[in-house]
């Protein structure tokens, strides 16, 4: 293997195992214990439009069975028969020699070729950029879930600003496909920022962004999870139908991974509210299909996945809408489903905002049923929580459940008027300014 490049290296490691490109980037995962890898990012390191940095190339190695001093090696010929700034080492032939009198503008034409390749070198993002880039990425992806907005949008500013800077650099292709893809996430993600506080204008500003960073790499899968996040951005802004709309557009995409069942639940709650029964429960089927058929990894885990827990939550939210004893009864099944998932997932993936909502919706299935003893332990786990960790939505759940408490068919019971009063206290103080950031990330 001395003299074999790592893309030649890789395609025979893997193909005397009998493995796909996407078996090694699942065993690379597996590995790694996070969705970091893509079949179609093996690619390129197999056709050497990436080389694999030190920290893949170790994880590689262990996927193989190989020492890493043999993918080193292979990275080196590769370099050697590349140029600093990616080009070829080796010279173009002539099929002519220029005469003697056109030799100054040949020379000078030489020059300005030179000039190119030194601004060619001359590049504000390498690999390693990149990659540490994208692992940023993944992991406040992983822990916006589950950690406080105060920890995580300060982080989020920061390196989304800092991708778009890179990107008004200069990069090689490839890298300035994947640094419009980090920036899309990233706005993506400042985007859920203004949305869990409510601010729903700055993040469809966001959204807009993340869309056109999404368009301008050519990556279906985020194209439609900001279909998802404009959808949301609709649903709370009271435009159900647009809500459902764009729900619906964004299962025009080929996306790999969970954000099909993510859109059909979308389009279920949506169109749930607009007294859409067929449409709503068509649409919960579609998203239960998905769910089933679902195969390989996301490519980012956290707030862009759609985890079996969350698509529950959010059929029990759904059935709640479509209304009836039988939905009611479902969506109580739902939310304590979404609840036990989550309660046995890893602290990291415990989404914090889906818990309180199905904890909500469970609430309110048991006042639904009349059940007010079910009602008050079912709002023991929200109310007996940090306010400041509930988002704008949680808040706007909390006052309808507490004005739902008010109707006259609970007679004015103590038991209605308490809860009531806590829930409006909970609202009132998860809705203050204390609980927010200082300042939004713009």
């Amino acid at each position: 293997m001395g003299d074999t490049g790592i893309g030649a290296l890789l395609v025979r490691l893997r193909t005397t195992r009998g493995w796909t490109q996407q078996r090694v980037a699942d065993e690379y995962n597996a590995l790694e214990g996070r969705a970091a890898k893509t079949g179609k990012e093996i690619g390129r390191y197999e056709r050497e439009a990436r080389i694999p940095v030190p920290y893949t190339r170790k994880h590689l190695a262990q996927v193989f069975g190989v020492d890493v001093t043999v993918l080193d090696r292979a990275v080196a010929v590769t370099k050697s028969r590349q140029g600093g700034d990616g080009t070829t080492g080796s010279s173009p032939t002539r099929s002519a020699v220029p005469s003697s009198s056109g030799a100054g503008a040949v020379s000078a034409d030489a020059v300005m070729s030179a000039d190119f390749a030194r601004f060619i070198a001359l590049r504000n993002a390498d690999e390693f950029v990149v990659e540490q880039l994208e692992a940023d990425v993944g992991r406040l992806a992983r822990a916006y879930v589950s950690h406080p907005l105060l920890e995580l949008y300060v982080e989020i500013k920061r390196l989304r600003d800092g991708a778009f800077e890179l990107l008004r650099g200069r990069q090689r292709p490839r890298q300035t496909v994947d640094l419009y893809v980090a920036a899309s996430r990233l706005c993506g993600l400042s985007a859920h920022v203004c949305l869990d506080l409510g601010d729903y204008d700055s993040a469809a500003t966001h959204a807009r962004t993340a869309r056109a960073c999404a368009e301008a790499a050519g990556h279906e899968g985020m194209l439609a999870w900001v279909r998802a996040v404009e959808s949301l951005i609709a649903y709370w802004t009271g435009r159900y139908e647009q809500a459902a709309r764009l729900a619906q557009a964004g299962r025009h995409y080929r996306a790999r991974g969970s954000i099909g069942a993510r859109l059909a639940s979308l389009e279920a709650r949506a169109l749930a509210i607009v007294g859409d029964r067929v449409g709503a429960v068509a649409a919960l089927a579609d998203a239960e299909r998905f769910r089933e058929a679902l195969t390989g990894y996301d490519e980012v885990p956290g707030i862009f996945a759609f985890p079996a827990a969350k698509q529950f939550a959010y059929a029990g939210t759904s059935h709640l809408a479509v209304g009836g004893r039988e939905h009611v009864q479902q969506a109580i099944a739902s939310a304590d489903t979404a609840i036990r998932l989550y309660r046995s997932a890893e602290d990291d993936d415990q989404s914090v905002g889906d818990l309180f909502a199905a904890h909500v919706d469970l609430a309110r299935g048991h006042l639904l049923l009349g059940d007010l003893d079910g009602t008050e332990a079912m709002l023991g786990f929200v109310l007996g929580s940090a306010p400041e960790r509930m988002s704008a939505s949680i808040v706007r759940r909390l006052i309808a459940l507490s004005q739902e408490l008010s109707g006259s068919q609970y007679g004015g019971a103590a038991q209605a008027v308490h809860l009531r009063e806590r829930l409006q206290h909970t609202a009132v103080l998860a809705a203050s300014p204390a609980a927010h950031p200082p300042e939004l990330p713009t």
